[in-house]
């Protein structure tokens, strides 16, 4: 069963997603096609995959489903990347910033996740 309960990267996650489809909608009626649909593909997963993680089978799942948020956020910054770059492309400045944040966050659950399971590894080896 899902917890309701405030939850950061949730959060973020959540609203990273919003801040996406507002600028793949400013692409869309800029007439830009590739880019958007990945970009959209892309941004919209990381939340997913988090949302996801929140029901996990296991320690592992949670873990798993939270790389795959990590790797489609470094999909989403190479789109984003491209769009910066390019002359042709509005600034995205403002969602990479917050594409860090989740990025950041992210990998901290990773981390901290990875330490307490081989930790609890370590105990039961005991």
């Amino acid at each position: 069963m899902r917890n309701d309960k405030p939850n950061l990267i949730v959060d973020l996650s959540f609203q990273f997603a919003l801040q996406v489809i507002d600028f793949v909608e400013t692409l869309n009626s800029q007439n830009k096609k590739v880019i958007p649909l990945q970009l959209l593909k892309s941004g919209t997963s990381i939340g997913a995959n988090i949302w996801e993680a929140q029901n996990a089978e296991s320690k592992k799942d949670f873990i798993h489903k939270f790389k795959i948020a990590a790797k489609e956020a470094d999909e989403t910054a190479y789109w984003l990347k491209l769009c910066q770059a390019s002359k042709h492309y509005p600034s995205p400045n403002k969602l990479m910033e917050q594409l860090t944040s989740v990025q950041k966050v992210t990998s901290k659950i990773i981390s901290s996740s990875k330490s307490s399971s081989n930790h609890q590894i370590d105990e039961s080896s005991n």
